[in-house]
């Protein structure tokens, strides 16, 4: 919940753009799976791993890149992977 409120804060502060890249990045594992992904394959898992928008966000927070709706991209989607996983789905 903590990933969620803190997407919907970057997105009130930032506006429309922002608020964009958090939804469209929190349905990324939905727009994959419509796309054909399927559970052992190589989209399937890149979507549904940790590491990869946590990735994203440390690299915004360190990086010299200033576009606030990459970091909160990467909140809707290590969000929607944190959903998954406490409801059961999505384990990779």
């Amino acid at each position: 919940m903590f990933l969620v409120a803190f997407a919907a804060f970057e997105s009130f502060k930032y506006g429309l753009p922002t608020t964009g890249a958090a939804l469209l990045f929190f349905a990324l594992p939905d727009l994959a799976r419509f796309a054909g992904a399927r559970s052992p394959g190589v989209l399937y898992q890149a979507v549904n791993r940790v590491w990869i928008p946590l990735a994203v966000i440390v690299g915004y927070t360190f990086g010299p890149i200033v576009w606030p709706p990459l970091f909160t991209a990467g909140l809707g989607w290590l969000a929607r992977i944190a959903v998954q996983r406490t409801f059961g789905r999505g384990r990779v």
